[in-house]
């Protein structure tokens, strides 16, 4: 039985932009530019401008994106990168996968974000770039990682997967660091009928070298000027985002609404609500930490309101990570933040009655205690 309130519903960007898209849908099958191509190209231009950045390179993921960043900045075995140990293990995948060590990081017990002072400490004379995640859809405190990056001579990456649109003094997440990674999962504020990603960077030799990376290595047709991948975006992903992108400020400022409403709405329960601290937030997620966060979950779920777990296990803890974090003891904050959080329904077409009614729920939970 499906839910009362889903955690998110997919169907409703679709919904607003379908009529549109169907007919660039049709005319790529009748043009048959299913891999890069026209349409990906022209989602490339549109994001770049609505991003104010030079460059945007269009791939097959946010995976694929961070993959080819790594690469393209010359990150390899030998190297260590600083990663925060709290975010989606997609984050640590780049590193891993041209050789080079990540560094596990605590976070900030406001938001999640990685703790640039706990950084600091682990910072050795191998290592080259800080990959700074803007969690949830604020970001991260970027004046300290960039002090941080000058004093050591680190590259910084940013994984903005999740907080397109956020700016942080006055400029677009992902224009702040040598490059900046995107993820456009189905599920992200600006998603794809399937899986998409995006590289931005200023640079001109960087965001040419991507391209080719991107394509097989390919400086020009069967011609490999080094080894590369096969993370070409799909036409059809082009023409969704792009039709999506023009949508993407009401949608953002109705996540902004509801967030507003639930901090209202559950003032004065025993709950740690999500705080904004670095300029801005366009709510990914709307994580509350609750020490009786599974008891609140079964109850959530009881009452037809679907929840989320973000992130449950965190990286020191993965199996497959065993024997990055030399004390598994040395990430207090990240452990509360897995143990507590609790991701609410927050979706650009929810409802106030959607709302409402959720707010009630919670409210009813902790009446009952």
């Amino acid at each position: 039985m499906s839910p009362k309130i889903p955690f998110n519903n997919l169907a409703l960007q679709w919904d607003e932009v379908s009529a549109a898209a169907q007919a660039d849908i049709q005319a790529l099958f009748v043009n048959s530019a299913f891999s890069g191509g026209r349409y990906v190209e022209a989602f490339e231009r549109d994001i770049a401008a609505w991003l104010g950045t030079p460059h945007a390179i269009a791939c097959s993921s946010g995976t694929a994106a961070l993959h080819l960043a790594m690469v393209a900045a010359g990150i390899g075995p030998g190297d260590e990168v600083l990663v925060p140990a709290h975010t989606f293990i997609a984050t640590i995948w780049g590193v891993l996968y041209v050789g080079a060590t990540p560094v596990l990081c605590d976070v900030e017990d406001a938001t999640g974000n990685i703790d640039a002072a706990d950084a600091a400490r682990r910072v050795t004379g191998r290592t080259r770039a800080i990959i700074p995640v803007h969690l949830y859809g604020q970001p991260a405190d970027l004046g300290a990682v960039q002090a941080l990056a000058q004093a050591h001579g680190l590259k910084v990456i940013e994984d903005n997967a999740q907080a397109i649109g956020a700016r942080y003094d006055g400029v677009s997440l992902g224009c702040h660091g040598l490059m900046g990674c995107f993820s456009f999962y189905p599920g992200k504020n600006l998603g794809a009928a399937g899986e998409g990603g995006l590289v931005t960077t200023a640079d001109d030799a960087l965001a040419e070298r991507l391209r080719r990376l991107r394509n097989h290595g390919q400086s020009e047709r069967y011609i490999h000027a080094e080894v590369g991948f096969n993370y070409r975006m799909d036409g059809i992903q082009g023409i969704v985002l792009r039709h999506k992108l023009p949508r993407l400020a009401d949608w953002t400022a109705r996540r902004k609404q509801l967030a507003a409403a639930y901090a209202e709405g559950l003032a004065g329960l025993p709950l740690r609500l999500p705080e904004t601290r670095h300029q801005d937030h366009v709510w990914h997620l709307h994580v509350v930490r609750a020490p009786e966060r599974d008891a609140l979950r079964a109850a959530l779920t009881a009452a037809g309101i679907e929840t989320g777990l973000h992130y449950p296990v965190p990286n020191h803890r993965q199996p497959c990570l065993a024997g990055l974090a030399s004390d598994p003891r040395g990430y207090p904050v990240s452990e509360a933040w897995a143990e507590q959080g609790l991701s609410l329904p927050l979706f650009a077409g929810m409802t106030d009655a959607q709302l409402d009614q959720a707010i009630a729920a919670i409210r009813a939970f902790f009446a009952g205690r």
